[in-house]
């Protein structure tokens, strides 16, 4: 997702190279798929397979399901995790929790055919417009709960939680910054985190925009924030390490850039060892959510579609906002009377009008990094 992640992966070959060992001559034979969970394959609906109780029925017989790049404390993702296999039986292997988006789509296309390929996808806007040929189509129940624009027609993507790039800073070691343009300041040298790799991880790609808007660019042009990282780097203030909650915690990344909930998180996380405060930052505001997608190549199709029906039910959505995310089925529930009111009242406030990327600016902003970042920043 990011890195979604709030860590870099080394190793990667290594791994997928070793899960697909274990796959070949390792893992026991899995329960027969059924009828319901050969529905499943093609299913684009619940409809499809005969209804949600069919759907479940079809995912418990498959009784596996697996994901990739869900770091536990990344937007409550822990305890998604647990409540889904508690309520149907499931069991969730989960991947590489520390991998970034570009990392699922890899491990995908090499574990094709396998039964440890991911059933499903959790990751940026920009990557998965580059990658919808390896998606099932499919519309979850809540369907009509998810604003049009944050979701593809045919149901091959759709968001479902998001929040605001934000800076997070222990509050003993900097000042309080309110605009990007502030980080340049001496008093952040060699304190500036990014969370990732802007041209692979959805975090940092967010992180860039968001500089742009607070140096003069726009969602049209995001040049601005390259070069506002390049300036940083210039004056010794950009720290090249992938901020962790160790990192937090130990002090060698005092202010990240990143998501609201992910700093938000850290926040509650270090209440009484760390004075970690949250600023959305002024003239910079950047909106995105994460999309959902079903690998069109998913092991267990009835458990990975099952697992979507989870996430955007109300019970699903609160654990999002559980985490300090904002789910995206949130307006709805909040007329229907089903959100967690106590956890939506403690999001981090939002200054100003939220800029969302369309899909044509995403495109650009990503051809830009893929030509600059490197080069500026290295």
């Amino acid at each position: 997702m990011d890195m979604k992640l709030p860590v870099p992966r080394a190793g990667l070959i290594v791994a997928i190279a070793a899960l697909m060992l274990l796959a070949a001559c390792s893992s026991p034979p899995e329960k027969s798929a059924g009828e319901g969970a050969s529905k499943a394959a093609n299913a684009t609906s619940a409809a499809d397979v005969g209804g949600l109780d069919a759907l479940v029925a079809a995912a418990k017989q498959e009784g596996a399901l697996n994901v990739i790049a869900l770091p536990p404390d990344w937007a409550n993702y822990g305890k998604m995790i647990s409540t889904f296999s508690e309520k149907y039986g499931i069991k969730i292997t989960s991947a590489q929790p520390d991998a970034n988006s570009q990392d699922e789509i890899n491990a995908a296309k090499q574990l094709k055919g396998t039964s440890r390929a991911p059933d499903v996808f959790d990751v940026g806007l920009n990557i998965a417009l580059a990658n919808t040929d390896l998606f099932a189509p499919y519309k979850v129940q809540g369907w009509n709960d998810i604003p049009e624009a944050l979701k593809e027609s045919g149901g091959k993507w759709f968001s479902d939680y998001g929040g605001y790039m934000s800076i997070g800073y222990d509050a003993s070691k900097v000042p309080a910054p309110t605009g990007m343009k502030d980080l340049l300041k001496p008093a952040y040298k060699g304190k500036v985190a990014l969370n990732g790799d802007p041209t692979q991880a959805a975090a940092a790609f967010n992180g860039v925009v968001a500089a742009a808007l607070g140096n003069g660019g726009s969602a049209d042009d995001i040049a601005p924030g390259v070069q506002l990282f390049a300036d940083l780097k210039k004056a010794g203030n950009f720290l090249p390490v992938d901020p962790t909650p160790a990192t937090v915690e130990s002090g060698q990344t005092p202010v990240v850039i990143d998501w609201d909930y992910l700093n938000a998180g850290q926040s509650e996380k270090l209440k009484g060892k760390l004075d970690w405060k949250v600023v959305v930052p002024q003239n910079a505001v950047v909106g995105s959510y994460y999309v959902q997608a079903i690998n069109k190549d998913a092991p267990h199709p009835a458990a990975a579609r099952l697992w979507e029906e989870f996430l955007f039910t109300d019970e699903g959505q609160n654990i999002w906002l559980g985490g300090s995310a904002r789910p995206v089925r949130a307006d709805a529930m909040v007329k229907a009377g089903t959100i967690d009111t106590a956890a939506y009242a403690k999001l981090p406030p939002v200054p100003g009008n939220p800029v969302y990327l369309t899909e044509a600016q995403t495109n650009a902003a990503k051809e830009y990094l893929a030509s600059h970042w490197t080069q500026a920043v290295g």
